[in-house]
Order: structure tokens, then sequence, then C-alpha cells
């Protein structure tokens, strides 16, 4: 499968959060094939326009909504200093899905009280952003033994820790508020792999 198809389907999915529409079916010549197995996270490496003002649009209707109920947290779960540049490029990709599988969780779980269809198109999105990239970590040849860098473990554990700790507020706090960073900063880093310094 060419990379365009890919991004056509992320294109697709992104529009529908844009006009705020409810999701429809993909139409049929740009679903992925059932066998389709190759790594195309190239397709992230830039976010067209209107895009990123779909992203900006669902994040600040969600963080208004947020606002409303006036959530109060004390600590930061995505502190600057947990930028994807600061590991090795082998290990971006596993710290991309860690902070991705806690976000889905967090935003499936705001579904029935969140502000109109906005994150349901969101999460249309997320799937598909989650499926690109478990194809291809699991298409890449398995790593030479060794533990994880001090720093991804620690990240690893912090996601882990705030599952388990964070309230369900400070938790939707936190992930809305990273969502922009986490599409357009650490995506497009992962997907530019040795080029993103």
């Amino acid at each position: 499968m060419k990379p365009a198809g890919g991004r056509l389907l992320l294109r697709l999915l992104l529009a529908t959060v844009l006009t705020g529409t409810r999701a429809h079916p993909v139409p049929r010549d740009t679903r992925l094939p059932s066998d389709a197995k190759e790594c195309h996270l190239t397709q992230f490496e830039s976010l067209l326009p209107q895009e990123l003002k779909a992203i900006r649009k669902a994040r600040d209707a969600i963080e208004e909504w947020l606002r409303k109920k006036d959530v109060k947290c004390s600590s930061r779960l995505f502190p600057r200093a947990w930028d994807l540049r600061q590991l090795q490029v082998q290990e971006r990709p596993k710290a991309l899905q860690a902070k991705l599988a806690l976000t889905l969780e967090v935003l499936e779980n705001m579904t029935d009280s969140a502000p109109g269809p906005i994150p349901h198109h969101l999460l249309h999105t997320l799937r598909y952003i989650q499926s690109q990239l478990q194809t291809c970590t699991q298409s890449q040849p398995t790593a030479e033994p060794g533990s994880p860098s001090r720093r991804l473990s620690q990240l690893l554990h912090r996601l882990q820790e705030a599952k388990e700790k964070e309230t369900p507020g400070c938790l939707e706090v936190s992930v809305t508020s990273h969502l922009f960073h986490l599409l357009n900063g650490d995506l497009k880093c992962v997907a530019r792999g040795d080029q993103c310094a």
C-alpha cells in the first residue's frame, strides 16, 4: 500500500472532526486492505493546516468542557522534559505507543459525558494512528537485547502510575492539554526517525 492511501484516510477522519458531523464509514477505495502489513509512518511527518485546525478544534472543545467542571490538579502528567527527542530513536515508538494508549483510554471513558460527537471522531483518528504504529513496531526486526534507558523506564512507569493514582478529571485535563503535542510533536518525531533531533 502506498503512503498516500493512509494519508487520505487520516485526512478524511480529521475532516469529520473539522465539520463537526457524525462519523461516516470511510469510502471503500480509501480503506486499508485487510492484509496490509507495510509500515508507513512517514505519512505523519507533516499534518496539513486543516488537519491541525481540526485537532485544535477538538482539543479546545474538550478543554472548555473541562474548565466548566473546574478540575484542580497539582501535578503535570506530561512534563516538557519528556520530549521524545530525548529518547533513543528505537525507543520513541514504544514511548509514543504508551502515551497514545493512555490518551485513547481516557478519551474513550469521556465519550458519554464529553461535548457533542467530537471525541468520537478524534477516537477514530487516534485508533488509526495506533494501528499504523503497531504495524510498524511489529514489522521492525527484533531489537538487540538490553534494558530500556532510564528515561524511557521513568516515562513508562509514570504513565502506569498515573492510571492508578490520578483522578479521572486530572487524567482528562492532562491528556487533553497534551493532545496537540502528541499529534503534532511526538507523532511527527517518530515518523521522521533519525531526522528528528
